[in-house]
């Protein structure tokens, strides 16, 4: 994900360009420590105490220079108005986050009001259109069944939390003035592994065909997570 990520950054501003980026539901900062190396001002907001906790010792040991483009915020992804004014951000990042909310499409407009004019939102969600697949290759029959009319779905912690189509999210998209420009699948071939399971030894052979798999149809629609990059009007 993070090198299509890279990509519509790279396609959007010219190189070297430092960016406001935000990242709402940052966890325990990988994706915000990773765009703050690459040079751009980065704002975690997160909620958990225990993830800020772990984003703010990995920052801690850092350089200097990177520490200084990092700040983080404790707060709820749904009250970006409260933390930041409109248009803010070149970059705003709602990785993981979608599938603990019930109601998204609030959440969704406060991160495209905080967007500047041409700035990227990107998304990555589970994609409800891919959700028999875990227990269809697992051979549970029943549960991939019942997940083809589905938006719910137990993950892999245990908590209950709810998935999205791809063409909901579209037209919710458009609707906050951030229409898609773009959308991937996230783990396409390598979401049944185990938690536990070791890397193989020829990793970059694993993520040439997962990032080939997820911007070529049919293998990305069915792919277990969905990174949708819209761009704001």
């Amino acid at each position: 994900m993070a090198r299509q990520l890279d990509e519509q950054i790279a396609g959007r501003y010219p190189v070297g360009q430092r960016l406001r980026v935000l990242d709402v539901g940052m966890g325990q900062g990988t994706q915000a420590l990773r765009l703050a190396r690459l040079g751009h001002q980065v704002t975690g907001l997160e909620q958990d105490a225990t993830m800020i906790a772990a984003a703010r010792e990995a920052l801690s040991g850092e350089p200097e220079g990177i520490r200084e483009r990092m700040r983080i915020f404790e707060g709820d992804g749904r009250d970006t108005g409260v933390h930041f004014l409109p248009g803010s951000f070149d970059v705003v990042l709602c990785h993981g986050v979608l599938m603990y909310v019930e109601e998204p499409d609030p959440l969704l407009a406060g991160l495209a009001r905080v967007l500047a004019p041409g700035g990227l939102l990107s998304l990555l969600v589970r994609n409800a259109d891919g959700l028999a697949m875990r227990p269809g290759l697992a051979g549970d029959w029943a549960g991939a069944l019942a997940a083809f009319d589905s938006v719910s779905y137990t993950n892999r912690l245990g908590l209950d939390v709810r998935a999205d189509r791809r063409e909901t999210l579209t037209a919710t998209l458009a609707g906050i003035g951030a229409p898609l420009q773009a959308w991937y699948g996230v783990r396409v071939f390598t979401d049944t592994a185990a938690d536990e399971a070791q890397p193989p030894d020829d990793v970059e052979t694993l993520l040439a065909v997962e990032e080939r798999a997820g911007r070529t149809d049919p293998y990305r629609g069915v792919a277990a997570l969905l990174h949708l990059c819209g761009v704001r009007g």
